[in-house]
């Protein structure tokens, strides 16, 4: 891993979306001119008040929606469209009901034209790394909620992505869960070394996974800062890490300078403030 190399770049992306109200057409100005990159490696989250882009980013990265104007490019190919070198976990797990959790990981291989029998071992192999290989053959209504988001990025792995997407990946997860979840995608960064770019509402989650946090403001979504976070990896203990003067300085931070996003109207409702913290 070469954390200096850069792996993904947007540059100047903005997103119009058009729509049609009381019989008038109007154009909603969802993104405006937002550019970052993330190095080989790194971890980097994305988080605002609701309505501030995130996931209109993500999907941009992924392929799934198109920019109105910009680019973005993974090692250096601009994405067109979606592709193997990117791999999308979304908050639901979107899994197949008629599908196993083996079976659902060997879809995309599948896809992918890879051989049977290549595809079944490294379905296992990656179930195996979320630690979901004893669930290999339930089916999804058969799973708990941490079991399926365990199995859609076995899936999203099984490709062996370039570049890991991650869409509130916990957020519809109880706060115990979640923290196990997260804890597991941790050990996971540090086995593979995969690039992740993810969204969440959670700052406690922002700050204790990424090494970078970029933080949007809304009307129209851009980015506002991009915040360093020094924690040192592996980082294994999270409950340390939460203890740690870094990880609340910086949760602190960011919480206010969200907060102090009302110069367009934005509101720090859909963001996970709980816990509001105190000036030390």
């Amino acid at each position: 891993m070469d954390r200096t190399k850069e792996k993904v770049r947007l540059e100047g992306i903005s997103k119009d979306f058009f729509v049609r109200e009381d019989g008038k057409d109007h154009t909603v100005h969802a993104l405006d001119r937002v550019s970052f990159s993330v190095r080989e490696g790194e971890i980097v989250a994305l988080t605002g008040v609701s309505g501030c882009g995130k996931t209109t980013t993500l999907r941009i990265i992924m392929g799934l929606e198109s920019a109105s104007a910009g680019s973005v490019e993974v090692d250096g190919r601009r994405v067109t469209k979606p592709g193997y070198d990117r791999g999308m976990v979304f908050q639901h797990a979107e899994l197949l009901p008629w599908r196993t959790a083996l079976g659902n990981v060997e879809f995309g291989l599948e896809v992918k034209g890879v051989a049977s029998k290549e595809r079944r071992e490294k379905a296992i192999q990656y179930l195996n790394l979320v630690e979901l290989e004893d669930s290999r053959n339930r089916r999804p209504d058969q799973l708990s909620g941490g079991m399926k988001q365990r199995a859609g990025m076995a899936r999203a792995l099984a490709i062996e992505p370039e570049v890991l997407l991650m869409d509130e990946p916990f957020g519809a997860l109880d706060a115990q869960t979640r923290e196990s979840l997260q804890g597991e995608l941790l050990k996971i960064h540090e086995k593979t070394r995969k690039t992740i770019i993810f969204v969440s509402h959670d700052l406690d989650e922002a700050v204790l996974l990424a090494d970078r946090v970029v933080v949007m403001a809304s009307n129209p979504g851009r980015v506002h800062e991009i915040v360093d976070i020094n924690i040192p990896r592996p980082r294994l203990d999270p409950i340390a890490i939460r203890g740690s003067d870094e990880f609340t300085q910086k949760r602190y931070y960011i919480w206010k300078t969200l907060t102090a996003d009302t110069t367009n109207g934005a509101k720090t409702s859909g963001v996970d403030a709980a816990k509001t913290p105190t000036e030390a």
